[in-house]
């Protein structure tokens, strides 16, 4: 077991000028040396062992958590049923257009640091580096953001025991989870998820169940039924609460004040490609995963809050009562349960979000370690967190972002502490997952653009998007709105007429901090190694690649003859899922 943690044998991170030098050829007087660092992601010696479920579950596991269960009442308040769908739908397209860029991508590279290792090599080492540190950073700040969730959520049944007892559990749990290497992280984490999907599928009842209860001689079904009034205290529902207090509150305004919580709530769906380099067959298992949990993460979204919509009116105090924005008593799905007089299940529930947060703690040490071990072999951070064992773990990485998980205790131990905590750690990671969308479709751009200068067809390519260039220009347009809306949304909030001028400074950068970090991070990384942008004439098409085009093409017609003997219902299923 000791011996595991040894570096592996084979890991060799190539230092700076030891391969050719294309810089010296060309003439370019930047010192940043791309190839060195497209050489060391190709042949990263992390574990293959995750299979297409693991990488489902990853995905939905790291997406549907607070910001579903939790999260989703704030929005709600804020900004009325109709602004929830709205802007999930939008954030939904988004997504739509910049996971299946990332599949074709990560198909072709199923290579260490996914997104983070594409914009460097196809844009900017200084882009990739401001990439890389602000979604690492967004995966380790929601660490203890989770852990103290979790521990929050255990207070809903008034637990004599400290919270500051309960965090060190759950990160000792996270930590043990994420030694056992990849593939039990997988395990792990598709458990996890299984839980959630379970539990929403319940919540929506789109085949509707009884639930019979023995403290009641009526019955009642979850969501489309409570809906209808099948609820112990009855009452029909209807879509009374969309027309009293109505289905938006503040207007426009209220629409674009939910975006960063749906972009929150829908981050780590992109994580499905950053397991690509840890899969045993990425040409097989990444579209399927990408695909299916696109629309599994996006129906259990919208149809849950749709439902929520319909059963708790945005103007319910209750829907603000929680200290923080990851207080399980916030949540509209415990609301909805308890304004059906249904006993028992809201404390079932709970246990649900407690397990959601827990997973999201997990996919963050994940997430946070497999970006930060990328940057390190791209030389954009200590050799050190490169350090990758004889089981595949990037070790140094992991026990890293575990320790950013000590924060946790700064917010439990200190009622005080705990909004203002809470508040600047989602303030660092909130606009983080925009930025890394945009980056994913503006990445895609300039790979198709590199295809197109080298005459080589996108059919010929592992996995195809649908949408090609155009539906990254239009998730890079759609991000571009979202981060201008957050602009407005961060210097004119709503009721910011009656604020102080304190006050609208501390909510801009509360809304707005991580856009200058970004920028900042960016800005000094490319001073100081003064790098340059990546010509599209000069984009690596061949490093990092499993397959050679001649044997893609031998595989792609072999699936195309199997597809053959399908029905068409088969064959539609398999384009969209």
């Amino acid at each position: 077991m000791f011996d595991s943690f040894r570096r592996d044998p084979d890991q060799k991170v190539t230092e700076t000028g030891e391969i050719i030098d294309l810089k010296l050829e060309h003439g370019h007087d930047d010192s940043y040396d791309i190839e060195s660092a497209i050489t060391n992601i190709a042949k990263s010696p992390l574990s293959r062992k995750l299979e297409a479920r693991h990488l489902q579950m990853i995905a939905i596991g790291g997406a549907i958590g607070t910001g579903l269960f939790v999260g989703s009442g704030k929005a709600l308040a804020d900004g009325g049923p109709g602004s929830l769908l709205i802007s999930f739908s939008i954030v939904a397209l988004m997504l739509y257009c910049t996971v299946y860029a990332l599949g074709e991508m990560s198909c072709m590279f199923p290579i260490a640091g996914s997104f983070s290792a594409f914009a460097t090599r196809f844009i900017d080492p200084a882009w990739g580096f401001a990439m890389g540190l602000n979604y690492a950073l967004q995966w380790m700040v929601t660490l203890p953001l989770e852990i103290v969730a979790a521990a929050i959520t255990i207070q809903y049944w008034n637990s004599p025991i400290s919270p500051a007892l309960w965090v060190t559990i759950f990160l000792v749990l996270i930590l043990a989870i994420n030694l056992l290497g990849v593939k039990g992280y997988g395990e792990a984490e598709f458990y996890m998820a299984l839980v959630k999907v379970v539990a929403i599928i319940g919540f929506m009842q789109v085949f509707p169940f009884l639930l019979f209860l023995k403290s009641n001689k009526e019955h009642s079904i979850l969501g489309i039924v409570l809906d209808c009034g099948g609820g112990p205290q009855g009452g029909y529902i209807g879509g009374k609460y969309f027309l009293n207090p109505g289905a938006f509150n503040d207007g426009f305004k209220g629409v674009c004040s939910v975006f960063v919580t749906a972009a929150f709530a829908f981050s780590g769906t992109e994580m499905v490609g950053l397991g690509a380099a840890e899969t045993a067959d990425p040409r097989k298992s990444l579209p399927k995963a990408i695909k299916q949990t696109f629309w599994r993460v996006t129906a259990f979204y919208l149809i849950s809050l749709l439902l929520v919509g319909l059963l708790v009116p945005y103007t319910d105090p209750r829907l603000l009562n929680g200290a923080t924005s990851e207080d399980a008593k916030a949540s509209p799905f415990v609301l909805a349960m308890t304004n059906a007089g249904i006993k028992g299940l809201p404390s079932v529930f709970n246990v649900v979000i407690m397990i959601a947060v827990l997973s999201v703690g997990n996919s963050s040490v994940y997430g946070s370690s497999r970006t930060l071990a990328a940057l390190a072999e791209q030389h954009q951070a200590p050799k050190i967190l490169a350090y990758i064992d004889r089981k595949g773990r990037p070790l140094v990485s992991i026990l890293l972002t575990c320790a950013v998980g000590l924060i946790a205790y700064t917010a439990v131990l200190s009622a005080n502490a705990e909004a203002q905590v809470f508040n600047w750690l989602l303030a660092i990671s909130g606009l983080s997952a925009i930025f890394t969308w945009l980056t994913i479709c503006l990445c895609h751009i300039r790979f198709r653009s590199a295809l197109h200068l080298a005459n080589i067809s996108p059919h010929s390519l592992p996995f195809t998007s649908h949408l090609g260039i155009y539906g990254s220009w239009l998730g890079f347009v759609l991000n571009v709105l979202v981060f201008v809306a957050q602009f407005w949304i961060g210097f004119s909030p709503q009721g910011y007429a009656s604020m102080t001028a304190g006050a609208l400074v501390e909510n801009f950068f509360e809304v707005y901090l991580a856009a200058p970090v970004i920028v900042l991070s960016g800005v000094v990384y490319k001073v100081v190694f003064r790098t340059r942008w990546v010509r599209i004439a000069e984009i690596d098409l061949v490093t990092g690649r499993r397959e050679d085009a001649d044997e893609v093409a031998a595989l792609k017609e072999l699936d195309r003859v199997e597809r053959q003997g399908w029905p068409w219902w088969r064959r539609g299923y398999e384009f969209l899922c």
